[in-house]
């Protein structure tokens, strides 16, 4: 705990959170959007409320078409630009994504057809990463669609070019988190197999790279051992989201209590079941259909 206590303070500090007081004037109480593939976003929306709990926010959990990890980058983009949109509607001044594969295939997309902010998890994980080892050894744990773009591999080689990286899929960890086995035997047992190989590698540092992941935080944390830290990207995403509301004047650090607005496209019961034992607070999640997007330019991938 005082080492994860120690990330988030290291976080707001070197990745941006501003200490300059704000505009009263000008506050914007326009809500901020978030959205995942599922529930794994939550961890990004906690640590959201922890930075700017006088922010609103509109999470929508895309909960019909979970997993991304394992479909196409096209397809990813797509749903993604959707997920976007619906956000729109809800009058939105700033866009996380918080899903990992997501921010991998989507992220440019979003950023080059919205004028609003728009940011993903990968980067401020992966500069937190980077300043944590002492080894220069980090091991990256995600989905299949989020290994296999290599966007945490280059982002950490941005930052740091002499940090040798590993990298593991762990794909059954998003359906174990979504059902609700995070602390359970089989989590426990599916974390020794495929954290086993990069384990042996010497790092210092794994970094959670699917939102999904902090749910298994105990589970991961048992099998890799105490000599290992575990960066949690929805840590420095909260600080740098609350960095650029603050650059850019759309702060709203009112007195006025904000609201916490939850949208599914399958299944809110269960949404709702595993949402207030994670955040510990009452929630309503309300069922959406997603429309098209639109025509996606073709990118070259598949």
């Amino acid at each position: 705990m005082l080492l994860y206590l120690f990330c988030r303070s290291f976080a707001i500090k070197r990745l941006g959170a501003a200490s300059c007081v704000p505009n009263f004037k000008d506050m914007d109480k326009r809500p901020i959007g978030i959205f995942d593939s599922g529930i794994g976003g939550l961890t990004v929306l906690r640590e959201v409320i922890e930075a700017m709990p006088g922010e609103s926010t509109v999470y929508l959990g895309d909960t019909a078409r979970v997993p991304y990890g394992t479909k196409s980058a096209r397809t990813v983009t797509a749903y993604a630009l959707q997920n976007a949109e619906f956000l729109l509607t809800k009058d939105i001044k700033l866009l996380i994504v918080a899903c990992n594969t997501a921010t991998a295939y989507a992220l440019p997309e979003l950023q080059k057809r919205f004028t609003i902010p728009v940011i993903g998890v990968i980067e401020p994980g992966a500069r937190m990463a980077a300043r944590a080892t002492r080894a220069r050894q980090i091991g990256i744990i995600g989905t299949e669609g989020t290994v296999r773009s290599g966007a945490y591999f280059d982002a950490i080689k941005a930052a740091d070019q002499k940090v040798v990286v590993y990298t593991r899929a762990c794909p059954l960890f998003v359906p174990l988190a979504e059902e609700g086995w995070a602390d359970t035997d089989v989590a426990r047992l599916t974390a020794r197999k495929y954290l086993g190989d990069i384990k042996k590698q010497g790092i210092d540092v794994l970094l959670l790279g699917c939102t999904h992941y902090p749910l298994l935080r105990e589970t991961i944390s048992f099998v890799m051992g105490d000599e290992v830290t575990l960066i949690d990207s929805a840590v420095a995403t909260a600080a740098r989201a609350d960095s650029l509301l603050m650059e850019h004047g759309l702060s709203a650090r009112g007195t006025e209590r904000p609201s916490r607005d939850f949208f599914v496209t399958d299944s809110p019961q269960r949404f709702e079941e595993i949402g207030r034992k994670f955040l510990r607070a009452s929630m309503h999640a309300e069922l959406v259909t997603l429309e098209s997007a639109g025509k996606i330019e073709e990118t070259g991938k598949e």
